[in-house]
């Protein structure tokens, strides 16, 4: 049964699960490069989450103290449960959104990096390149995905069945996933 994502509706209520979409990217934020990697987010998460939720999005230059600054205003400031970053993964210098994560998380969820990377290794080498990691911020889930749509939509086909359940872990709100696109694991159910 496919259940279509309702994400405008209920804004204003503080039942619904509220998701952070930050890109990371010096040319995005400056208007000069179109966004692809938020876009893909929010299009995964438009096909696989069938509960009502609302979206945060956000585009910040490349730096630690840009990518801390806004994970704290959208952990803190807007109550994300879950936020996912797009951008400013790889070896350059100004790859910094791993170090701006480890800025502001309290505990680091290292299995979330290690599949991302494992799975993309299995479409290119340069994937050992890639520094992904994932970690939580009081009730925020906050995961560091890559920049390219195509890896966006490999690295959350292989972590989202692990996400649901983590969130009800954290004491974040609770989301439901259309189960003809994602299995989502929950012990129990």
């Amino acid at each position: 049964m496919n259940l279509e994502c309702r994400t405008e509706d209920f804004a204003e209520s503080e039942t619904l699960a509220r998701i952070g979409v930050l890109v990371v990217s010096d040319r995005a934020s400056a208007g000069v490069y179109e966004d692809k990697g938020g876009a893909a987010v929010t299009d995964f998460l438009k096909k696989v989450i069938c509960s009502n939720w609302i979206i945060i999005s956000k585009i910040v230059p490349d730096g630690a103290e840009s990518v801390a600054s806004a994970l704290i205003e959208l952990s803190d400031g807007e109550g994300c449960d879950l936020i996912l970053t797009t951008g400013g993964t790889g070896p350059s210098p100004r790859d910094l959104t791993p170090e701006g994560t480890q800025m502001v998380i309290s505990r680091e969820l290292p299995g979330f990096g290690e599949l991302m990377r494992r799975v993309s290794l299995d479409q290119v080498p340069t994937a050992i390149l890639s520094r992904q990691m994932a970690g939580t911020r009081d009730r925020s889930l906050i995961v560091n995905l890559p920049g390219r749509p195509s890896a966006i939509e490999i690295c959350l086909n292989a972590i989202f069945p692990a996400i649901p359940y983590c969130l009800d872990l954290i004491g974040a709100r609770r989301i439901e996933v259309n189960s003809d696109v994602c299995k989502a694991f929950r012990p129990g159910a």
